[in-house]
């Protein structure tokens, strides 16, 4: 893969800060705001690098009410 992804991540970035700076938000405000969700996404990636392949079930609402049938 080229680095043709990275001209477009930073496209994305740009059109993402420009997005909130329009909507009033302090462009510094915005970026400590994407470091700190890097961040979190950083930490979530350590713990679970591939949550595709847990064997957990998915907790989902019964459908027994009586309106379900």
């Amino acid at each position: 893969m080229s680095g043709e992804w990275r001209a477009d991540l930073r496209y994305k970035l740009e059109d993402l800060v420009d997005r909130f700076v329009v909507q009033g938000v302090e462009q510094a405000d915005v970026l400590k705001a994407i470091e700190e969700e890097i961040g979190n996404l950083r930490t979530a990636h350590e713990r679970d690098p591939d949550p595709a392949d847990d064997e957990s079930p998915i907790d989902e609402p019964a459908n027994d009410w009586p309106s379900a049938t």
